[in-house]
């Protein structure tokens, strides 16, 4: 049997049917990250100057923005990042405090909305060790959840199937905020 016929060609499903998210390399690998070793700016200070659409941008606020994440946990993933560039919950001002945990708590009515979750999961992640990809830029995590989402995909296949594409999510979200 070639090797084509094993593999199913490049970038293809093999016999095993797996489904392949070759966009995970790049971000595991640091591209688009602003780490000590690459020379990368800060992503959530650039996306702001972006028009909405091209940023993946939801809905802005005056001290935060909403923004679909670029590398998703799952359909509808949102981040609620503030406009200014400071690490730690503990440096934002109680305005800015105020409205991110305002944008969020608007995000899960839309994400209701929009695709009925179950459940969600909140979080910010404070500094490197604790799992921020972006350690420099505090955002807060917004994820919906369904019964049944997390199944041997992530497990096995190390691959997080979501069924839309961003930009038709980003498209839904925000056109659904103003109604939620």
């Amino acid at each position: 049997m070639s090797d084509e016929v094993l593999t199913g060609g490049v970038g293809m499903p093999d016999p095993w049917q797996r489904l392949w998210a070759p966009h995970r390399m790049e971000y595991l690998s640091g591209e688009n990250r602003p780490l000590p070793e690459n020379d990368v700016p800060c992503p959530f200070c650039r996306i702001p100057t972006l028009e909405d659409r091209a940023g993946l941008i939801v809905a802005r606020g005056v001290e935060a923005y909403v923004v679909m994440n670029l590398y998703p946990y799952n359909a509808g993933h949102l981040l609620v990042c503030a406009y200014r560039h400071v690490a730690d919950l503990t440096d934002l001002t109680e305005t800015e405090r105020n409205e991110i945990a305002a944008l969020s708590a608007h995000a899960m009515r839309t994400l209701r909305k929009v695709s009925q979750p179950a459940g969600f999961n909140l979080g910010m992640n404070q500094g490197a060790v604790s799992g921020a990809g972006v350690a420099a830029h505090i955002h807060q995590h917004v994820v919906p959840r369904w019964a049944g989402d997390a199944n041997f995909m992530p497990v096995i296949g190390l691959t997080k199937v979501l069924p839309q594409l961003l930009e038709r999510t980003r498209d839904d979200l925000a056109s659904a905020w103003n109604l939620s």
